[in-house]
């Protein structure tokens, strides 16, 4: 025999006892794990057998020597597909006992079982290689060691993989095929129904159509997604949504309105009545590796077929609706359009742009005394580059130019919004009115239809009668709750207009300085008023501030505004307050100027009433000369160079200017004065008393003896 014909030990050992050759001692000292998997829940609940021949490898496991008790199950992966495995919890721990050296054998029906993807496979079959751990599925027993196995479990592994790809490709192709001719049989959203011919139409429920139809009028009169929430909520009325799993599949359950089930309705193009396929597309994100929808532009679609069947906007609508939606949304890129008006002050929030770079300017609100004040600020540059503010600019200066504007020379353009405004809120109040009494109807139907239920069971099927009781209780309780809001909605209702209102708002309507001016009207509305009448306004700061305002039909104003004053400038006192101040310096105290100006009716700088203090610091602010400084000026001296100048005491001095001998004007408001210089005639007299004339010798008395004078 020659050496080419020579067997070895192992090939002789494996026709000799078959797949148990490869079985060996250090194998059977670890533990044989058999995973099991579906690729779906129906699979799972209809594929019985499947299952069945999956559970029965353990007999295998325990033909090659494993006990049962070392046997592991690993089946937590059943309806699951076996495309991926970051999803597949089974798999990755299958994978870890591997990698662990736990795994002595592992056990699959079919290669698909374990992974449909190459990558994954492949992956498994280098860690079994490397731990030394056996593969055995419903074919024979493989030894990823070897190299004629590890080539025939790739090939089984591709294999699977195209099998895949084979099995989607046929099934998206017919989908692919019906889709391009738009006869795709899709689920379709609330408010549209197929009817017995299999055609797209309005759903036959009334209360169903009003509701869709209210979420578009809402957000004609809104402007956003938000507000719409907001409007139903408000109004306490509730939207459909149709069940798709569970018991109650197909069955319209109402409930509270959500952003996110608005977002959904609004971006829906069916509602537009258009056939579309392939709007989205399943992309991996790079860096991440997670799979995800993408929206892809609508040229990219798979199919569109516009007027497709009816719809409760036309797709100009639709289109004009998701411009708004972009527009709205606060993380649409750097460059976002204006967001939806919201409740500050600020007039042109959102359709601001900067003069110097063409940036949006965003909007900053300080608080003030009498509110708060706005100002636009163009910091795009600073946050992204730190750069310094590009510019900002007083809002309540632009605000009131631009108000102006729109109340002078766009009178025409805003009775017609105001007009429309009117109609609008008659509209929306008889719609609410009557979406709630449907929601009355309904609920009093379905409390109708229990009872019936009730009274037609037989007595004695207790438990039957018993869940049917039940579910007339609960239809009556959700008669009374409809009824019950139905009721505090209409009675609150401040949106159903008598006559005096009407009135009003066409007064109103025709005079829209007045609406402009009028206190009630919120500055959310009087945004949107803006909005309507102005496409945007760019500011320019430099020695003034220059206002372009554009129109929405390319017409462009021009408005010039000087600077606002700063905020000294603003409490500094008028000139003409200094003026008056300084001329009647020359004769009065600060506190009898205090009292002079204030019967005037002037005020300080900050509007307070003037007081000695203030007075006194505008007269050292402006470097006036003080009433003392000025009487010293005239010649006058104060108490103490008189004194010192008579060689008096200061009390003899004040009681000489009681008594006359002395005059002078008074200085200041603790009632000092100053005193005119004495005349020559008068003598020095003895320190201490007032000087007095003595009298002739002639006529000086003569005491008598006894005393007297004679």
């Amino acid at each position: 025999m020659t050496s080419s014909d020579a067997i070895s030990q192992e090939e002789l050992m494996e026709q000799l006892f078959g797949p148990a050759a490869k079985v060996t001692a250090g194998h059977l000292t670890r533990d044989a794990y058999l995973y099991i998997r579906q690729s779906s829940l129906k699979q799972v609940l209809n594929n019985t057998e499947s299952t069945v021949r999956q559970y029965g490898l353990k007999e295998r496991a325990i033909a090659l020597g494993w006990p049962a008790d070392r046997i592991t199950v690993i089946d937590t992966d059943q309806g699951r597909s076996g495309a991926s495995a970051a999803d597949r919890e089974g798999f990755q721990r299958l994978v870890t006992e591997v990698g662990m050296g736990h795994a002595g054998i592992v056990l699959g029906l079919e290669v698909s079982r374990l992974a449909r993807n190459n990558t994954d496979w492949h992956r498994l079959l280098e860690i079994c290689a490397m731990s030394g751990t056996l593969i055995l599925d419903e074919d024979g027993l493989y030894d990823p060691c070897d190299f004629n196995d590890r080539l025939l479990l790739g090939l089984k592994g591709s294999l699977s993989e195209a099998e895949l790809h084979l099995l989607k490709a046929r099934l998206r192709g017919g989908q692919l095929s019906k889709a391009r001719r738009g006869e795709l049989v899709s689920p379709l959203p609330i408010g549209l129904v197929y009817d017995p011919a299999g055609k797209v139409v309005l759903d036959p429920d009334t209360t169903v159509r009003q509701a869709i139809a209210a979420i578009f009028e809402l957000f004609d009169a809104t402007g956003s997604a938000t507000g719409v929430v907001k409007a139903l909520n408000a109004e306490g009325l509730r939207l459909p949504r149709r069940m798709r799993h569970g018991p109650d599949k197909g069955k319209v359950m109402w409930a509270p309105a959500a952003h996110s089930r608005i977002l959904q309705i609004l971006h829906n193009p069916r509602y537009a009545g258009a056939f579309f396929y392939g709007r989205y597309q399943h992309k991996t994100t790079p860096g991440t590796g997670k799979s995800g929808p993408r929206l892809q532009p609508r040229e990219q679609w798979v199919a569109f077929f516009p007027d497709h069947h009816p719809g409760y906007i036309t797709l100009a609508e639709y289109d004009a609706n998701q411009d708004k939606l972009a527009a709205n949304a606060a993380a649409h890129g750097k460059e976002r359009r204006h967001g939806p008006p919201r409740e500050g002050p600020a007039l042109l929030q959102g359709i601001v742009v900067c003069g110097i770079c063409g940036r949006r300017m965003t909007v900053r609100y300080h608080q003030r005394k009498h509110g708060l004040e706005p100002e636009y600020v163009c910091q795009a540059k600073g946050i992204e580059y730190g750069n310094p503010v590009c510019q900002r600019v007083h809002g309540a200066v632009v605000d009131a130019a631009v108000g102006e504007l729109l109340v002078t020379a766009l009178t025409p353009h805003a009775v017609q919004a105001a007009l429309a405004v009117a109609d609008e809120l008659a509209a929306r109040v008889d719609e609410a009115d009557t979406l709630r009494a449907a929601a009355v109807q309904r609920a009093q139907y379905q409390a109708d239809l229990a009872r019936r239920r009730y009274l037609a069971v037989d007595p004695d099927n207790r438990l039957v009668a018993t869940s049917l009781e039940a579910d007339w209780n609960a239809a009556l309780r959700e008669l009374a709750e409809a009824t019950e809001t139905y009721q505090k909605n209409t009675a609150a209702s401040t949106g159903v207009l008598d006559d005096a209102q009407r009135t009003r708002i066409s007064a109103l309507a025709g005079d829209f300085p007045r609406l402009w001016s009028d206190p009630d009207t919120p500055d959310r509305e009087r945004k949107r008023l803006v909005r309507l009448l102005v496409a945007d306004v760019t500011l320019v700061r430099a020695d003034q501030i220059t206002i372009h305002v554009r129109l929405p039909g390319g017409q462009e104003h021009t408005l010039v505004r000087p600077l606002p004053l700063a905020s000294w400038q603003i409490r500094q006192t008028p000139p003409e307050i200094v003026a008056t101040i300084d001329a009647l310096l020359n004769d009065h105290t600060d506190g009898q100027i205090a009292a002079i100006l204030t019967e005037r009716g002037h005020l300080s700088g900050t509007g307070q009433p003037l007081t000695a203090g203030i007075v006194k610091h505008i007269r050292k602010a402006y470097d006036l000369r003080s009433h003392p400084q000025r009487l010293a000026d005239l010649g006058l001296v104060s108490l103490r160079e008189m004194a010192r100048g008579l060689n008096l005491h200061t009390n003899t001095v004040k009681k000489w200017r009681d008594a006359g001998l002395l005059t002078g004007r008074i200085a200041n408001d603790k009632g000092e004065f100053f005193y005119y210089p004495p005349g020559p005639d008068l003598a020095r007299p003895r320190i201490g008393r007032p000087p007095r004339q003595r009298p002739a010798p002639e006529e000086t008395p003569i005491e008598s003896a006894q005393g007297g004078a004679v």
